[in-house]
């Protein structure tokens, strides 16, 4: 109950700073400074994690002055505020408007990691996370688009600062990818669907080896092909999980 209350106050907290951060003043300010003076103050204001404050400096110097000194670190600047403010869709749509732009810039290595970030966020669920509530069961989608990320950041960028952490990453999202195709395939098996259930862990066993997962996928294409009649397979599954998991209370059947 403490974590439930302690998060909705930090939220509400949130929302009271960022209504009260911004006046018509801070407005008639912005539009009327330098763009030295506008990427000073957003600068300042990213320091002071006031990313809502930033983000409006950045917003004025890239709609002002989009061929500006600093146009390409505003773009920079603004995917990492809009990560900060947990504004996913605002983030994905700078991301790629970034990489569109500016196809071979130096940091663009940075960018495709920043974008990971951002769809790994957009993954999360903050009230589920603060009562404890596993949501593994959620649309993927974002998780798949975060692994493909990380996925092309390390394989065309193997030399990038960031990829070591994108390959932890890749596997934190390998373990979460997997654990919702199990609950898939465990929805098949109530609706009866037994050979939807066996393709759907055999996916797992395919694309996610290795996760904490497997063995649970192993055990649902065993008792699958079983009520399926293919002895062969089921044995096939069997030799495995013996290899692998010999304590495994299937095998004694």
């Amino acid at each position: 109950m403490y974590k439930i209350a302690k998060g909705a106050a930090l939220v509400l907290l949130s929302l009271a700073i960022t209504a009260c951060s911004s006046s018509p003043e801070d407005d008639d300010v912005a539009s009327k400074a330098s763009p030295d003076a506008l990427y000073s103050q957003a600068r300042t204001s990213m320091e002071l994690g006031n990313y809502s404050k930033a983000v409006r400096s950045l917003e004025a110097l890239d709609s002002r002055f989009p061929f500006g000194p600093h146009k390409t670190q505003v773009q920079l600047d603004l995917i990492f505020a809009y990560y900060k403010m947990d504004d996913a869709a605002s983030g994905l749509a700078n991301i790629d408007r970034f990489l569109r732009l500016n196809p071979t810039h130096p940091n663009i290595d940075y960018v495709y990691y920043m974008r990971g970030l951002t769809n790994m966020q957009a993954d999360n669920y903050l009230f589920h996370d603060l009562m404890n509530i596993d949501r593994t069961d959620r649309d993927p989608k974002n998780a798949q688009d975060a692994f493909k990320d990380f996925d092309r950041l390390i394989k065309s960028y193997p030399n990038s600062k960031y990829s070591a952490d994108a390959q932890q990453r890749m596997q934190f999202l390998k373990n979460r990818l997997a654990k919702y195709s199990i609950q898939v395939a465990e929805y098949y098996i109530k609706m009866n669907a037994w050979s939807a259930a066996a393709v759907r862990a055999q996916s797992v066993m395919e694309k996610f080896p290795g996760t904490p997962s497997t063995e649970r996928a192993l055990e649902i294409m065993a008792e699958a092909y079983d009520e399926l009649g293919q002895e062969k397979l089921q044995q096939n599954v069997k030799t495995v999980m013996k290899a692998n998991f010999p304590n495994n209370e299937i095998l004694a059947n």
